[in-house]
């Protein structure tokens, strides 16, 4: 069993997830304790203005920052479960007939390889079945397909082995995503819910459609709060490097000018009406293909989280009850190093647990991939 040498006191340690995005580096890692999760070391690294741009400057970055933060956190075992950026991922929702579902392997990856130009012998083409959809007079499989670069992947791996870590699976972040939250679906009635989960990070927003323990919708954006910077910086006439500090100064007290205050106001509302179309396209898109299910609530986590404007619009929009994710919920945080700060950012580490709780076992399994897929897979080891 994945990482059964760390098995101390009945006590398992799960994997160090690193989430590396854009603009911070996260790491958390998690210890099983009979039915409990005890938060064992957690750590958040900023990357530099530069690394978002220029991949070699991001890569050395990333592999300074998760050194500095294995020298100073409290992490057991260098074990490691990552995700790809969502610009080294792809995904898209295909359908096939019933009748076809036997030679579905087949007839996905040949289809994912055309729409991505990859090599199916070659790149990583996974996929999930999202569910049975009905399309004029036929009944249709729905599937999630997901796919990367067998380069990108071994690039990936090498990042993370040049940072002291030794990589056991690299996961689709939707999947990460979705199995941070899951743990909490256990009632019954939350079972038979339809929840979005909204990874808003700096550059691009996850979004993930879950109902019955599984996900039936999963999509990448290229919006992210960096378009709230822009959109503050357009509007101030300022470089988006000094927008950043104006934006979380009106999150944590609005402690400004009148004036500025409400073009900072003005332009975040305009980037968040941009992401929450793009949202009420991806929930028009659920509600005709799986009619009848209805979706109840959204579940904000990322950077955007923190973001009050951003929630607010999203309601609107949706119509539906949108809130802050809270992932450390539920979890012990012991003597955990985890300041206020910390606490405070906590819904950006939602990506971080989610990797963490890969090396779980069963319960992780909920939204693999399938396992037909030749190697490299997408997870790489897989739990």
């Amino acid at each position: 069993m994945l990482m059964s040498k760390w098995i101390v006191r009945n006590q398992k340690i799960l994997p160090i997830g690193v989430d590396i995005g854009h603009s911070c580096i996260k790491m958390i890692q998690l210890a099983e304790s009979d039915s409990s999760l005890q938060v064992l070391s957690v750590g958040q690294a900023p990357m530099p203005a530069s690394a978002a741009t220029d991949e070699a400057e991001r890569r050395r970055c990333a592999v300074s920052a998760i050194r500095e933060l294995l020298s100073h956190g409290r992490f057991k075992g260098r074990n490691a479960v990552s995700a790809l950026s969502a610009d080294e991922l792809q995904i898209t929702s295909l359908r096939l007939a019933e009748a076809e579902s036997p030679q579905a392997d087949r007839a996905l990856r040949k289809e994912a390889a055309q729409r991505f130009n990859l090599d199916a012998d070659v790149d990583a083409i996974d996929y999930l079945l999202a569910g049975s959809v009905r399309q004029d007079d036929n009944v249709k499989n729905e599937f999630i397909v997901l796919a990367a670069k067998a380069g990108t992947i071994e690039s990936h791996i090498c990042l993370l082995e040049e940072a002291g870590l030794q990589p056991v699976g690299i996961d689709p972040a939707p999947c990460a995503l979705f199995r941070s939250f899951e743990r909490a679906m256990r009632r019954e009635e939350d079972k038979q819910r339809t929840i979005i989960f909204v990874d808003v990070g700096y550059r691009y927003t996850t979004v993930v459609f879950a109902r019955n323990s599984e996900i039936c919708l999963a999509k990448q954006m290229p919006l992210g709060t960096a378009r709230f910077d822009e959109e503050i910086a357009s509007k101030l006439e300022m470089a988006a490097g000094d927008a950043e500090p104006l934006r979380l100064r009106l999150q944590r007290d609005g402690s400004m000018e009148e004036g500025t205050r409400q073009l900072v106001t003005d332009a975040i509302v305009s980037a968040a009406e941009q992401l929450a179309k793009e949202l009420s396209l991806c929930l028009r898109y659920h509600t005709v293909t799986f009619r009848g299910k209805r979706v109840e609530q959204a579940v904000v986590a990322g950077g955007g989280a923190n973001e009050k404007l951003l929630l607010d619009v999203l309601q609107r929009h949706l119509s539906i009850a949108v809130e802050p994710a809270e992932p450390f919920r539920g979890l012990d945080l012991g003597d955990t190093k985890c300041g206020d700060e910390c606490r405070r950012s906590s819904a950006g580490l939602a990506l971080a647990i989610g990797l963490s709780l890969k090396g779980r076992g069963p319960a992780a399994a909920v939204c693999e991939p399938s396992e037909v897929a030749p190697e490299p897979a997408l997870e790489g080891e897989r739990s």
